[in-house]
């Protein structure tokens, strides 16, 4: 497939993402009786533009964005037909529809996806021997919780353990063996090893080719200008032509901060870099999980899990903004419009190369559920000019019993689109940046 062709089923997901939410807003807008002025994909000039009734219908130059403007939507006019005239809860519920909408479309995606590959559910596959000697786990127990949180998803503990860490103290978990659940505390493992900052991809049974699926931030394969894509093929002199190769050199020569020298492979040629491995002290689980295998679902399971993974999209979400609001991710961490076309467009490539088709869409529907959730929960965010700031002030309406004054609360609109503006212009910088190096 082609990298124009990947590109453009990126933007058309994306465009898929944004009109539905959009049509949230329009169907509710019509059923409350709302005249609609304009319904449209894209932001800037119109490209193709069509008037049926009292709506027109556009397609704008910018692919990424959309809107559904309604009579007298941000002049406080209230005119019958026009959105101020309406009751507030009539108002609130075609505000609101926008980001229900987009959980809409996420629930129907995660549809498609569970009904054809199942779930990773979430079965402890090997427990370490330390832990082994202070709490009973077995391969086969099932995590259902983790610290505070419920677990359904492979994928999901996957999350909770990088963001929140373990514990160093204690780790707290709920598993289900039997149909019974319990809830264990034990001491983790405590972890001082050298490492090299790569997470490479070589199925279940460690078989295939060593492909590189992640590069640790700030690690040694970052400064050494591996990316995502190479191939190990080989470390210190000696062949690897698979992930068990890997991990058994690894084992039989355990880094010790000592110069590694790998060669590997990148779009047919063969490099070699030297890596300086970094120290890590930290705390494990001491446990290994299921995030690979999938267990197909009946209808109903299949409607359950939809639902389950749409909610864990959305506390992903949550928990990804007070990750950054804590101040623990960088500038390298903040994707916008251009990054996510980037990134889906790679995942479209190189699953079709390894899958094929179907595995493409797969991949392609699971971001685009990722966005669809985020651009969800991002409009219920209490700022103004978002979904979230006009509900806002709705709820103060609700509580003092009258509107507020149109001016201010459209002042107050401006400038929060203002400052939005400004925030997606950093964003943008910001991607090109990241794409460059």
């Amino acid at each position: 497939m082609s990298s124009f062709f990947n590109i453009l089923l990126a933007i058309v997901m994306i465009s898929i993402v944004i009109i539905f939410h959009e049509f949230g807003h329009f169907l509710l807008a019509k059923l409350n009786g709302i005249e609609v002025v304009e319904f449209s994909l894209g932001m800037g000039p119109r490209l193709l533009s069509r008037k049926f009734g009292k709506t027109r219908y556009s397609l704008k130059l910018l692919p990424l964005g959309g809107s559904c403007q309604m009579l007298g939507e941000d002049e406080g006019n209230d005119e019958p037909g026009s959105f101020n005239s309406k009751t507030v809860w009539q108002r609130i519920s075609v505000v609101f529809a926008g980001p229900f909408f987009n959980f809409i479309l996420a629930f129907a995606f995660s549809a498609v996806i569970i009904g054809y590959l199942g779930i990773d559910r979430p079965y402890i596959t090997a427990v370490n021997e330390d832990v082994a000697a202070q709490v009973d786990l077995q391969p086969g127990d099932v995590i259902r919780g983790f610290d505070r949180h419920r677990i359904d998803f492979g994928h999901e503990m996957s999350l909770y353990e990088q963001l929140d860490g373990v514990n160093e103290k204690q780790v707290e978990l709920l598993i289900e063996r039997d149909g019974k659940e319990v809830t264990v505390k034990y001491k983790p493992v405590h972890v001082q090893r050298y490492y090299l900052g790569i997470v490479y991809t070589a199925g279940e049974d460690l078989k295939e080719p060593m492909k590189l699926s992640d590069i640790s931030r700030d690690g040694a394969a970052e400064a050494a200008g591996l990316k995502v894509g190479d191939i190990i093929t080989g470390i210190n002199g000696t062949a690897i032509a698979s992930g068990e190769d890997f991990s058994k050199y690894v084992e039989e020569h355990p880094l010790d901060g000592s110069e590694v020298t790998l060669t590997y492979e990148r779009d047919g040629r063969k490099e070699s870099v030297k890596l300086k491995p970094n120290f890590s002290d930290t705390y494990a689980l001491g446990v290994s999980y299921n995030v690979y295998a999938r267990e197909k679902q009946s209808v109903w399971g299949v409607v359950k899990y939809s639902a389950l993974e749409v909610k864990y999209w959305i506390k992903a979400t949550v928990k990804s903004l007070v990750y950054m609001l804590r101040g623990k991710a960088s500038t390298k961490d903040i994707g916008g419009p251009v990054r996510v076309v980037s990134e889906m467009s790679n995942v479209v490539e190189e699953s079709y190369a390894t899958d094929g088709a179907i595995y493409a869409i797969l991949n392609l529907l699971n971001w685009a559920i990722l966005l669809s959730a985020n651009l969800g929960v991002m409009n219920l965010l209490p700022i103004p000019a978002l979904d979230g700031g006009r509900l806002l002030f709705f709820i103060i309406e609700v509580i003092r019993g009258k509107k507020m004054d149109p001016d201010k609360e459209g002042f107050i609109h401006m400038i929060g689109f203002v400052l939005l503006m400004i925030l997606m212009v950093f964003i943008f910088f910001n991607d090109i940046r990241n794409l460059i190096h």
